[in-house]
Formats: structure tokens, sequence, C-alpha cells
């Protein structure tokens, strides 16, 4: 059993009380006193109201399966579907127009567009990695990705590849920052002279866009210029070794990459005790401190990582300015729905863990707000609450953090709050979510991985829904994609708010994402989610041929695009044609992917990972991926478009090949041939039991069984 204090009416694990008293709360000027009473009368006060919304869940829940089952077998009927659901208050009316109220937003968040990172928050280096990745060498990217097509690293440095990587870096610059009667691809000197920039004796197309240098202006050390709001630094410096070879001398093209990023505390980490949960808070707490180091081992030698200071350039009228070098940061709490035994109430309960989030979050950010020159400039503490189902939840998010600024002292609406449209009841009443909380919403963002997860479970008994690739081809997604971004800029989110698109999921694939993911920008979405600060550089060249903003102004003039009748269309299979091969192969498809992230989620307590797909093709994997393979086997089980035999067959088969391709490591613990483990127990619940989870959720599930393990070491 692990040792627990007393604190007020709270049963606290002793990991997490130290850490709050001798590491979290000192310099913030909040007395352990007022941090555990504060605590203590938030779980107390709103534990009651927690707890009805989710039953409200179970609630509706009900009746959408009744609804169903009440009509299987006969078409559907969209009309009545969506009067029942307005019948009993999943779908409610929207009210009149508004514009949200935020204030005190950063930049990054209000009127610059640009690439985002999500990161394990219990991964310190990771941690550091996104917060140091405002910016990147485009060489660097170029150079080691397959950005420019295939990659064959080869031993040393490939002169051939170099100079395709100065080519293609030339031509961006030609894009972005064209020269009057001339190509950055020719010109041998970059100067500075009556507060303008020079190439050879040309001029920038748009003189403005140069903002500064250093060193000597007859021969800068570097030149900085800027492009839709987002900076570009040209490093001279004949002496290296690409600079040495370029006829202007230019050694690197740097790029500002990721201008925000969200530390994770929900779906990339696999916290399941109070031992956990202060692995995760620290990562935090030395972002937010900027004491925050990593030490591990590259190449033989050691290296210690920490947050980069701010770069300092010289105006064109010879002024010294500064520019930030580390992304804005958010913080992603838990949901509304999980518990802890972290703490445990005056009844013996685990405390909901969006509760201890808010709480110790919000606490560590105060640290940020007593520094001038913190994560945010403006005052505020950013925080992303996903899984919401609804108004009434974005609401009560609302009131829970004012609770907590009331606690320590905050002034109303320091918090800014992220609103994740990834459950369907937010999705269809999404205006009606963010005038919930158009005081502090500062960011809105689709993701379609959860998204789809909640689909499948919300509707399962409406039918067998279709394979997992062709479920992203139904009108529903695209709907509900663009009146994310149109509701978004109804409600006078562009210039105080991010709209956001979801992750790039093949870390590997650098090419494909080039060709892609400018679709992002290009739909109006002022960020979009990236998984390395490798792909953050390569995204943000998108940003440079797409202005957001303007894209955001010709939307909003048109009005929108989609309306809930397009959501409320279930993506249910059309013609069940499929032949016996097609069906084993989903659900071999789906099993290798549960089997692959399970195994790493329960044996080393690792939420988010690079993990190969049925093609080893690797995925970046977390439990919204999870979501939605383990959803769509139940589905399919339910109604018999699989048996169980097979399932069971299946997943037996593909813990071999997970097994296979986890073979290096040493330390990893076969599935095969006895599955007997606790990695393919979770796997083989995660479907079976799927049907029955609540909203679909894989976390009882995985935390159990996380626990389990723990428990028996």
């Amino acid at each position: 059993m692990k040792k627990r204090l007393l604190r007020y009416n709270l049963s606290v694990e002793r990991s997490l009380v130290d850490f709050i008293e001798n590491l979290a709360l000192p310099g913030t000027g909040i007395s352990e006193d007022n941090f555990w009473h504060g605590l203590s009368s938030l779980v107390e006060q709103l534990t009651p109201e927690n707890r009805a919304l989710l039953n409200k869940r179970e609630e509706l829940q009900s009746k959408i399966d009744s609804w169903h089952k009440a009509r299987r077998n006969m078409p559907h009927d969209h009309e009545g579907y969506k009067s029942y659901l307005k019948e009993i208050g999943y779908l409610i009316e929207e009210k009149e127009n508004f514009s949200i109220e935020t204030e005190n937003v950063d930049p990054e968040i209000s009127t610059i567009a640009g690439p985002q990172l999500v990161v394990p928050s219990t991964n310190a280096r990771y941690a550091l990695n996104a917060a140091n990745a405002r910016w990147g060498s485009l060489y660097d990217c170029l150079y080691g990705t397959d950005a420019m097509g295939l990659f064959d690293p080869a031993e040393g440095y490939d002169r051939g590849r170099g100079a395709r990587v100065v080519a293609r870096s030339r031509v961006f610059l030609d894009e972005a920052f064209p020269i009057i009667g001339a190509s950055h691809a020719d010109v041998k000197r970059y100067y500075v002279s009556e507060k303008q920039l020079f190439i050879d004796d040309f001029s920038l197309v748009s003189p403005e866009k140069f903002i500064g240098y250093t060193g000597n202006p007859k021969a800068p050390s570097s030149v900085l210029l800027k492009n839709n709001g987002l900076c570009v630094e040209l490093v001279f410096d004949r002496a290296h070794v690409i600079g040495s070879r370029d006829q202007a001398g230019l050694a690197d093209v740097r790029l500002e990459s990721a201008l925000s990023a969200i530390i994770d505390l929900e779906d990339s980490v696999a916290c399941v005790d109070g031992a956990d949960k202060v692995s995760a808070y620290s990562s935090w707490l030395g972002l937010m401190k900027g004491d925050l180091t990593s030490e591990f081992e590259k190449n033989g030698k050691k290296i210690t990582r920490s947050l980069n200071s701010d770069l300092s350039f010289i105006s064109p009228d010879g002024d010294f300015f500064s520019v930030r070098s580390k992304a804005l940061l958010w913080i992603r709490n838990v949901g509304h729905f999980m518990t802890t035994p972290a703490v445990l109430d005056a009844n013996g309960d685990e405390v909901y863990e969006g509760l201890l989030d808010a709480m110790v979050t919000t606490m560590i950010g105060i640290h940020d707000l007593k520094k001038a020159d913190g994560n945010s400039r403006h005052g505020s503490i950013y925080i992303v609450k996903p899984k919401m189902h609804g108004p009434a939840e974005v609401a009560f998010a609302d009131k829970m953090f004012s609770a907590v600024e009331t606690v320590l002292g905050l002034k109303q609406y320091s918090v800014k709050l992220g609103i994740m449209d990834e459950e369907r009841r937010t999705s269809v009443n999404l205006k009606e979510c963010i005038r919930a909380a158009k005081k502090r919403v500062a960011f809105i963002n689709t993701g379609f991985l959860d998204r789809t997860g909640d689909e499948i479970h919300t509707s399962m008994e409406a039918g067998p829904f279709s394979r997992k690739d062709f479920i992203k081809r139904k009108s529903w997604i695209v709907g509900y994609e663009n009146q994310n971004v149109d509701i978004g800029l109804e409600c006078g989110l562009s210039g105080r708010a991010q709209i956001g698109k979801g992750m790039w999921a093949m870390p590997d694939l650098m090419s494909a994402m080039l060709e892609q993911k400018i679709e992002h920008p290009k739909s109006g979405a002022s960020c979009a989610w990236v998984p390395s600060p490798t792909a953050a550089t390569l995204h943000a060249l998108h940003y440079h041929q797409i202005d957001v903003f303007s894209v955001q102004r010709k939307l909003k003039e048109n009005g929108r695009r989609a309306y809930v009748d397009t959501l409320l269309d279930i993506p249910l299979a059309a013609y069940r044609k499929w032949s016996n091969e097609q069906i084993i192969r989903e659900v071999e498809n789906n099993a290798q992917g549960i089997l692959g992230y399970v195994v790493r989620w329960v044996d080393y307590g690792v939420g988010c990972s690079k993990v190969p797909d049925i093609n080893n093709v690797g995925l970046m994997e977390d439990r919204a991926t999870c979501r939605i393979s383990s959803q769509a086997l139940a589905n399919w089980l339910h109604h018999e478009v699989v048996s169980k035999e097979e399932v069971v067959k299946a997943l037996k088969s593909m813990a071999k090949v997970v097994d296979e391709q986890n073979s290096y490591d040493p330390n990893y613990k076969a599935m095969s041939p006895g599955f007997d483990g606790l990695a393919f127990k979770a796997a083989y619940n995660l479907i079976f039991w799927g049907k029955n989870q609540p909203s679909g959720y894989t976390e009882p599930i995985l935390h159990g069984t996380r626990l389990e393990l723990k428990n028996l070491a």
C-alpha cells in the first residue's frame, strides 16, 4: 500500500504531497494550508455536479441506443432521429450570434498562424524539445528526411543531396521573399544599408519583410525576415562546412516553426497513480519556472538539454530587440471522466482527476506569471480541456477554473480554455459550447480520431460501421471539419483564439506531409498538430505559402459550409458486400494496432509512441487511435460481422506480429505463445468489453491493467 497523508479531508499519496509542498508551492505565494483547503473545498463542492454530468452522458446514450434498437433493420429516419435528439436534450437549439470576449491572449494564439506540437508531459526531454522547437533548421529537416523524395542515409555528408537541399531552400526564399530582378540562387552578397536589406544590389519586392540582422551590417552574421507573421533567419558563416561552399556564405536557413505546443497530461501519457502524476506535473513545473533540464546520452556523449534563451537582433533603425525562442505552451488536463487514486476524498473515493489537474497545473502556472519574460507575456495560463460532451460540460469547466482562480488569488479568466471538439455532442452543439466559455476560450480543435471513436460508440446500435479507411470518406467528416472552422469564425475566434486541426500521424513520411497537410492552413485553421520538431519546421513552409487570416476573412464572408444535418449522417456500411478476406484483413489491422499500442502502455507505462502498423509503417499511436480500433471491432462483433472466434484468432496472430516487431528490445515481454500476460488481456478486454465502456473510452481498462501490473512489481 502506498503511504498516504491527510490534508484536510483528503487522503493524498505521499509522493504527491512532497511534490506539492516542497517543489511546486514554494515561490507561488500560495500557502500549503490555502492550497489543500482549496482543493478539498473544490472536490467537495464540484464532485456532485461532475458526477451528475457523467450520469447525463449515460442517460442520453441509453436513450439513443433504445431509439436505434426499436428501428433495427428499418431505413434510417434522419428527420425523426434529429427530432428525437432535440426532444431528449442531446441536440440544443442555437441561440443568437455572439463573439467571444477572451482578453490578454498572446499573439502566438491570437494573431500568428503556425504549427503546434503535442508531447507527453511525462518525458522531460520531449517537453524540452517541444518548447525549443520554436526554431528549426530547414537544411537539416530537408536533408534528414524523405521531404525531397526517398531518403537513404549515407555515411558522412552526401554533397549531392546537400546541393539539392540548398537549391530547394532557395526556391522557398524566392517564393516567400522575392527579389526585384534576381533570385536567391544567384546572389553573392546580403548586406544592410540605409535601413534596407540589399541582395547584391537588388531589393526585396516587399522591403518591409526585412526586420533585423546581427553582426556587421556590411556583412551580417544573420538576416531576419518575416512573412505571414512568421520569421525566417538566414545564417551566414563562410567558415561553416555548408557556408564555405556557398557563394553568398549562406550556412543555414532557420524557420520559426512550432509557435505553440501542448504539454499533455491526457491521451499521450500513462498516469495511473500519484507517482505518475508527479512525473507529469514535474515537467510542467520545470517549464513554468524555466529551469527544466534533461540529461541523456547521444553517440556516446552525455548531453544536458535546457530551455533556449531568446534571440537578439538589430532592427533596420539600429535598435536592439528580442525574438522569442520558445513555443507558447499549453497544458492539456484530463477530461471530466477519469478519477485518480492519487487523492481520495472524505468517503475514501478517488477524486475526479480533472479537479486535481485544474488546481495543480494552474498553481504551477503562477510561477510563469511572476516572470517578465515567461511563457505568457499577457498574464495568461493556457489549459486544454479534452473530451467534454456538450455545453453543460464546458460551462462546468468554466465554473471549475473560476473556482480555482478564486482559491489561488488569480484574476478571473487568467486561465484560458482550449476546447477539444472531439466528442459528438460537442460537435453538434459547438456554437453553444463556445458560448459557455466565451470569456476564456482561446482554442478549438478538431480531433478526427477521438471523434470517430465517439461516433462509433454513440451509434453502436444503429448497425455495422464502415471500415476505418472508408469512414474518413463519408460526408460527416467533411462537415465536421468545415463546421468547426465556420463556427469558430462566426464566434469571433479569428484574431483572438486558435482554430486548430489534428495530428499528422506518420512522423517518417515527411514528403507525404508536405503534399497533404497544406490543406489545414487552406481550410482556415490557424494551427495544426505535428508529431515532432522536424515536422513543425517542414509544416511551417505551408504557412508561408498560405495567409491563413486572409483565408479566414473570405470564409467568414461566405458563411457556413456545413450544418448539423451533415454531422448526423452516421457512417454505417452502405453495402455489406465484403469478402471474408476483406473482413479478416480489417480485423487484423485493428487488432495489430491495439496490441502494438497496449503492450507498451501496460508493460512500459508509455502512453504515446511510434508503433509499426501491420505494414510496418511507423504511426504515432495514443489512446485516441486505440479507441477507434477497439470500438470498430466491438461494433462488428455486436452486429455479427465477425465472430468471437475470428477475433480471438486475429488477436493471437497479430500478437506474434507485434512480438516480432519488438524483438529488437531485450526488455520486451512477448505475448505469444502463452497469450496470458496482462497486455494481451487488456487488448482482449478493450474489444470484448468495448461496447459497454463509458463513451467507448479505453482509460478504465488501460488504467486498471497498468495498476495491476504495478501492484505486482
